[in-house]
């Protein structure tokens, strides 16, 4: 989404992008029970919002020589009756919302008789976003389901669907507690469905997905036997993290690709200010930038910069990939290229904006750049209200990164929150909820069964758990892994640290699977 402040301050953690295809209207084999105990009234009023949802086949569509990362993968979209607030017993806390789950059970093993002999349950734990983009694009649950014999599961955390985002009587329930319990009741209505209440049940998740997986572990350890948290940045709150350490991270990767590339990216912004400082400037900038309409201010030159830096530096991905955008393999490292192949005299300017074209225009299609029209295709938007509520990550610039240096403020990001939603945020909340301070040593005696994975190229990496915590409790992280990179199919080309580090992933997991049937037996 495009952010108004040069901190990218509602920058979504979410980085999952893709095409899916609709397909025949499939009817769902997976019933849902709703709760006995809700009034038959408010059911048929449920119902009768849900009338207009369409049970799809949605398929991703493979590319060429993988360029994608995503091989055609089917699912079925089903729809799950869900009270709307688990934790009050106000009038409207036992309203339905019919909850958007997809399932693909192509290699299930089903149970037999008497119910036993089950396969794992491997759930993705929805992010912030519409669930068809983690489906289509957490391609590595789809390649280990063969060998587990799993059904898979991708959960929609979006109460009212996009609509979601219409009014604070809606946007209230977005919280990652309401998330985590709609998670619990769906995954434990469905084994029963499907008779297979023993069949144990591994969650999954990327960036904020990854949060909500691991969390889900800690507050559900009787629902999910364990927790596959990818870039899961659950240190990056209160005083936990060094507030510049994401930007930092940011520049270290440009800065370790070209010194001259950091140093052309870092000499843009003060350009951009003052050539925006006049509608000639303004105009000069948009027929450089190729903007579709004149821009009208400078800070929308700037954050259409900033965006294709940062980004670009999160799926720094070591094959193609169609992800937020059309990229080729190692696309910082192409960036960086085009700015050093300018002669030393050429505008600054067009050095950059022949940069961040790389990442928006990569394949050629747009004739122009829609610099200042906003949109949020696939359900964004509720990040901006979580990261005034609760996901308060606070973020600093330094005086050593190649954006120009901001400082961080509670009391001023609550007057902001305050002014464009009409709600002042709980910025200690989540630390209070989950933890975090001195999590090696609380979990060292708590918890288990996780696998926290990052990539350090990924600057949300440093927000993570890098660092075994105990001997189920495990990091997993690549030198130059990019945001959930190991989430991805499997495809060729992939270097053998990634395929290194999906082996150990699937090795833990059957070592949980193995470890949860040996305890059945002795039960």
């Amino acid at each position: 989404m495009a952010a108004a402040s040069p901190l990218l301050a509602y920058l979504p953690l979410l980085l999952l992008l893709t095409s899916f295809s609709p397909a025949t209207v499939t009817a769902s084999p997976y019933p849902s029970v709703t709760p006995l105990h809700l009034q038959a009234l408010r059911l048929q009023r449920a119902r009768a919002r849900s009338a207009d949802a369409k049970y799809v086949t949605a398929a991703a569509a493979a590319t060429a020589a993988g360029g994608n990362n995503t091989a055609a993968k089917p699912f079925t979209a089903h729809y799950f009756p869900q009270e709307l607030d688990h934790f009050t017993f106000t009038p409207n806390a036992s309203m339905v919302f019919y909850q958007k789950y997809l399932v693909n059970d192509t290699f299930w093993r089903r149970p037999s008789g008497g119910g036993a002999g089950a396969g794992p349950l491997f759930v993705y734990t929805g992010n912030e976003g519409d669930i068809e983009w983690f489906a289509t694009n957490t391609g590595f649950m789809f390649d280990i389901a063969p060998k587990f014999g799993a059904l898979l599961v991708f959960i929609e955390s979006k109460p009212f669907g996009n609509d979601s985002y219409k009014s604070a009587e809606t946007l209230g329930y977005l919280t990652s507690t309401q998330a985590l319990a709609d998670f619990a009741i769906l995954i434990r209505s469905l084994k029963q469905n499907l008779s297979a209440d023993d069949a144990p049940v591994v969650v999954f998740g990327g960036s904020y997905g990854g949060m909500l997986a691991s969390w889900f572990r800690l507050k559900y350890p009787h629902v999910a036997i364990g927790a596959v948290a990818s870039s899961a940045p659950i240190l990056q709150f209160d005083y936990i993290t060094p507030w510049s350490s994401f930007y930092d991270a940011v520049s270290q990767d440009y800065k370790s690709e070209s010194l001259n590339c950091f140093s052309v990216i870092k000499e843009t912004w003060d350009v951009v200010d003052e050539r925006g400082a006049s509608d000639n400037g303004l105009l000069e900038l948009s027929k450089i930038f190729r903007a579709c309409k004149t821009v009208k201010y400078a800070y929308s030159i700037r954050n259409w910069l900033w965006t294709a830096f940062t980004y670009t530096a999160m799926v720094d991905y070591p094959t193609p990939a169609n992800f937020l955008e059309n990229l080729p393999a190692y696309p910082l490292k192409e960036m960086c290229k085009i700015i050093d192949g300018f002669p030393a005299n050429t505008d600054i300017m067009e050095k950059v904006f022949a940069a961040a074209n790389l990442y928006y225009n990569y394949t050629g299609d747009l004739t122009c750049n829609p610099i200042e029209d906003e949109d949020d295709p696939h359900g964004l938007g509720g990040w901006q209200w979580q990261a005034c509520t609760e996901m308060i990550m606070p973020m600093t610039v330094s005086n050593e990164s190649m954006f120009p240096p901001s400082s961080f403020s509670y009391d001023e990001r609550s007057d902001e929150c305050l002014q464009s939603w009409g709600v002042r945020p709980r910025p200690h909340w989540i630390t209070t909820e989950y933890g975090g301070y001195k999590i090696d040593k609380v979990l060292k005696r708590f918890g288990s069964n996780i696998i926290f994975s990052n990539g350090m190229r990924d600057p949300w990496s440093r927000g993570g758990v890098l660092k075994n915590i105990s001997s189920s409790i495990i990091a997993l992280v690549t030198e130059k892994g990019a945001h959930h990179l190991d989430f991805r199919s499997a495809v060729k080309g992939d270097p053998d640290w990634v395929i290194e580090q999906r082996r150990q992933e699937i090795e833990i997991i059957q070592g949980w699977i193995d470890q949860y049937h040996q305890d059945a037996a002795e039960v």
